[in-house]
């Protein structure tokens, strides 16, 4: 089993940044991906980046250019740095990781985190 721990976020005006962290523990062998979603009230989770373990990046074209993910391997810690918010960003975000074993691919998700944008 692998836990994942989300810690960062919060309230901030529109233009301001946040930096979001999720650190696994537990059995943390063969994590691949690790990423961030995000879901708004009323609507679907969506994906909002994804690094892989080599460092291949993913973004959502909504944050492309404001939002960084970042990773250190040796700490099993994920970021994602937020920059030039916007009230739409407003969400409950989540982290994710994909454990690759022999039976298949394992997803874990963390507990949440909540940012709030205020314009």
């Amino acid at each position: 089993q692998v836990q994942l721990v989300e810690s960062g976020g919060g309230l901030v005006q529109a233009g301001g940044s946040l930096r979001l962290s999720c650190a696994a523990a537990g059995s943390i062998f063969s994590i691949n991906t690790m990423g961030w979603y995000r879901q708004a009230p009323g609507k679907q989770r969506e994906l909002v980046a994804d690094i892989t373990s080599g460092g291949l990046t993913n973004y959502a074209d909504s944050v492309k250019g404001r939002f960084t993910i970042s990773r250190d391997n040796a700490k099993n810690t994920a970021y994602l740095q937020m920059d030039s918010l916007k009230p739409e960003d407003t969400a409950a975000y989540y982290c994710n990781a994909d454990q690759i074993l022999f039976s298949g691919t394992r997803t874990y998700w963390g507990q949440g985190t909540q940012v709030t944008v205020s314009s």
